[in-house]
């Protein structure tokens, strides 16, 4: 359901959250953090760009950080900036206004394009963050082949719980 390209941005949120640098990181440290390609990583990083959930810095220093508050960016907006608009169009060549009644599969297709929707606009990148990775048995665990792990992301997670008070 989600594309590389989205579940890519998201790691790299989590990571951008997670740090406590407060201050932009650069796109080759991210891309070398989450074992991907710089050039992939910086097309997706520049989806967000444009939406306005990460702002661009320019220069020696530059980077990429966070541009507004965790709680506001839905995983619904995450996921359009990089994948588009969800689309609920499953009877081809059919304007809605000709339907008299639509079909069995057109109404639960839009009913779970409905749910869907609901459930990435329900869900914001703090709550992403204040459990990015799995736990099990009261610890965090790498390599358990989740999409979200990356190397030091324990690390990150524990130090953000502790200066959370978590």
């Amino acid at each position: 359901m989600l594309t590389a390209t989205t579940e890519l941005a998201i790691r790299a949120l989590l990571l951008l959250g997670l740090s406590r640098e407060g201050k932009p990181i650069p796109p080759r440290r991210l891309a070398e953090t989450l074992a991907c390609s710089p050039t992939y990583l910086s097309k997706t990083l520049g989806h967000l760009v444009r939406s306005g959930v990460l702002r661009s810095v320019r220069g020696a220093r530059g980077g990429v950080m966070i541009a507004r508050d965790p709680n506001l960016i839905t995983l619904l907006e995450i996921v359009e900036d990089c994948q588009g608009t969800i689309l609920g169009d499953y009877c081809q060549g059919i304007r809605a206004d000709e339907v008299a009644m639509s079909c069995r599969y057109h109404r639960v297709m839009a009913e779970l394009h409905g749910q869907i929707v609901r459930t990435l606009s329900d869900c914001t990148l703090a709550e992403l963050l204040a459990c990015p990775a799995p736990v099990l048995r009261g610890r965090r665990s790498q390599g358990l082949g989740c999409r979200m792990d990356f190397s030091g992301i324990e690390a990150l997670a524990s130090s953000k719980n502790r200066t959370l008070g978590r």
